[in-house]
């Protein structure tokens, strides 16, 4: 099949989240399984000289955006064997970040435009426009109100997923005729309290939608979870389906791995211990093989949990223990975690900011990864540090809850350490529970070996997605569920 992947963002050429490396890595796998996947998404400022210097011009264009016909020019450029698509217009995507302008709306009205424009000369007629989060989420309801009738267009079907949905892209309700040349009889389908949002036009309008876990796909069509659009995800519950997201086994692996101290495997489990010493040293902690380091790799926001953290982190830095937290985010919690290193300096250190080499020498040299999120849609890190044999201790929700089984006393089974409510001290007994079973040597091994021979990769996930094609483009889609 042809899938023609509408993004945001992708991995190499720009990343803000998880979003980036699900379009860098999917579509590597989708090729494999002999479908042609291409992938269309802005040409910002923020791509390297390196990529830009490589990329053709196609053609240019016009896009309506309201009243106005804007310039889009389309430049392409192949790489690791996926064609991908650049729409480039200066003024709406020359920026020093990718989100958060105050006409994000505008930029956004113009990219869906766009992408369904530019089928008309890439030379490329998909036969499923897969769009990704509420910035490609006009995409399949254009298509539907203002294309559809065009042989070029009229036989394409419109896969949507909802990577989060608490960012739903809700601007006035001046937009629905100033920036997406639509008339009021479109308000009730946009609607959200008196604005129109864009989530909600995909998730109208979409033949199928996906989440990124299956977990998650249930908790938004409740109310704690589904923030205003539980009604209308129920409404559609026969066109949800859960997928949970894979990693890139190449980039993440161990044996492999050139940015840790020492390579190891499975079968070379010792090998971490020399990992462990080294981040150790690196981080000015004491070098103690006996003492388990507990790790985060996250955003520094409410989402992760870190409420939580707060409220009991003097009592796990009573315990034998040393803690890690690399991350950036609320000024609040880049303050607090500062003030911790200088109350425990010997115990706990935080980066605040981002390192990637860093990033990966510490999933490969701690021994526990905490993520206590109160809602992850499906969660990268937990899926890093189990290849890592690195143990997660997870609040159950969403991904993570598809991803981490609780480690079983009587049978030896699970790989990880898991806690339900969101609650500080059921966090902080699970930690206790973890440490416990680390000081357990041989109960500890087994553990490690159970997460790290799992198969985290995006094989199994893209094979999920073929078969979700193929059933969509036969009209016979529930047999996927």
């Amino acid at each position: 099949m042809n899938v023609l992947f509408a993004v945001s963002e992708c991995v190499p050429f720009v990343k803000s989240g998880g979003l980036a490396d699900v379009a860098g890595a999917l579509p590597k796998e989708l090729v494999k399984l002999g479908n042609d996947v291409r992938v269309i998404l802005p040409k910002y400022s923020l791509i390297s000289e390196t990529y830009r210097d490589a990329m053709t011009k196609v053609e240019e264009i016009k896009v309506p955006v309201g009243w106005r016909q804007q310039y889009c020019g389309i430049e392409t450029l192949e790489y690791e064997g996926i064609t991908y698509y650049f729409l480039d217009h200066e003024y709406y995507f020359y920026r020093d970040s990718l989100y958060g302008h105050y006409d994000d709306a505008e930029r956004f009205s113009f990219f869906c435009r766009g992408v369904l424009e530019a089928l008309k000369v890439i030379d490329f007629k998909p036969d499923i426009i897969h769009s990704h989060d509420w910035h490609t989420g006009m995409i399949s309801y254009l298509l539907k109100v203002d294309y559809i009738e065009q042989d070029l267009y009229r036989d394409i079907k419109t896969i949507f997923t909802i990577h989060n949905l608490q960012f739903q892209g809700v601007f006035p309700y001046s937009v629905l005729g100033e920036l997406l040349n639509l008339g009021d009889e479109h308000f009730y389908d946009l609607e959200f309290h008196g604005n129109i949002s864009f989530m909600k036009g995909a998730i109208h309008s979409a033949d199928f939608i996906t989440t990124v876990s299956p977990t998650y796909k249930d908790e938004i069509q409740t109310a704690y979870y589904g923030e205003n659009l539980d009604g209308l995800l129920r409404s559609h519950h026969e066109k949800l389906l859960g997928i949970v997201n894979g990693i890139d086994d190449i980039v993440y692996n161990p044996e492999t791995d050139q940015n840790i101290k020492v390579p190891y495997s499975v079968d070379t489990l010792s090998e971490k211990m020399k990992n462990k010493l080294a981040l150790q040293e690196r981080l000015g902690l004491p070098e103690n093989e006996s003492t388990p380091i507990i790790s985060m790799v996250t955003r520094l926001t409410k989402q992760k949990g870190l409420d939580l953290v707060k409220r009991v982190l003097d009592e796990v830095l009573s315990q034998d223990v040393q803690v890690i937290v690399l991350g950036t985010g609320d000024k609040a919690f880049e303050d607090y975690f500062r003030h911790m290193e200088w109350v425990y300096p010997s115990k706990f250190k935080a980066y605040i900011g981002f390192d990637e080499v860093l990033a990966h020498q510490i999933y490969a040299g701690s021994d526990l990864f905490l993520m206590p999120s109160k809602f992850e849609p499906c969660g990268l890190g937990q899926l890093i540090a189990l290849r890592y044999g690195t143990i997660p201790i997870v609040r159950e929700t969403g991904g993570l809850n598809d991803t981490v089984a609780s480690y079983r006393e009587d049978s030896g089974e699970g790989n990880g350490f898991t806690f339900k409510n969101f609650n500080a001290h059921d966090m902080l007994f699970t930690i206790k529970r973890a440490i416990e079973f680390y000081q357990q040597e041989e109960v500890w091994k087994n553990i490690v070996k159970t997460a790290m021979t799992q198969d985290y990769s995006w094989g199994r996930s893209a094979l999920k997605y073929d078969r979700l094609y193929a059933g969509l483009m036969t009209r016979s889609e529930s047999h996927v569920l």
